[in-house]
């Protein structure tokens, strides 16, 4: 089973678009938690996501509760991208049924999402810079967790 990226309630269409393309040329699912802040259709990922979009696993969970049953049920671990953690992303052991999350573009995830995290990671950086854009950060950790875990296998 091959790691995973989820988007907890989006809301800039570009970098979703720009995600689910990324998840097209990876062969990346990409999870969509609602609701976002904009309106989810192939008209408003068209930028960005060009016409990778008719190549990408894109999987819909219409609340942040339906998509946490199902990761439970599937047995898949948890992982966070925030700002809010000292462990860094390049510090730890990917899984290969991991889902990498990242939160809203505005306001990361509420601290009851957080909770329920597996794992918590973050980016390092310089001091007094606060966040990387968050389709940069989730292409960044998707890379190095699909490199630990043999994700490219089959690719060319």
């Amino acid at each position: 089973m091959p790691v995973d990226l989820a988007l907890y309630q989006p809301d800039i269409a570009n970098n979703t678009g720009t995600l689910i393309r990324l998840g097209a040329c990876l062969g990346t699912t990409i999870h969509i938690i609602h609701p976002t802040g904009f309106a989810f259709s192939a008209k408003s990922l068209a930028r960005a996501g060009l016409d990778y979009v008719d190549h990408a696993a894109v999987r819909e969970h219409v609340s942040w509760s339906a998509f946490d049953d199902w990761r439970k049920a599937k047995g898949r671990r948890l992982v966070l991208l925030t700002t809010k953690t000292q462990t860094s992303a390049y510090a730890v052991t990917y899984e290969a049924d991991d889902i990498l999350m990242v939160g809203r573009e505005s306001a990361g995830v509420p601290d009851a999402v957080a909770d329920a995290a597996d794992l918590r990671i973050r980016i390092p950086m310089r001091d007094g810079l606060r966040s990387i854009n968050v389709a940069l950060a989730a292409t960044l950790i998707l890379g190095e967790a699909k490199r630990q875990t043999d994700g490219f296998t089959g690719l060319k």
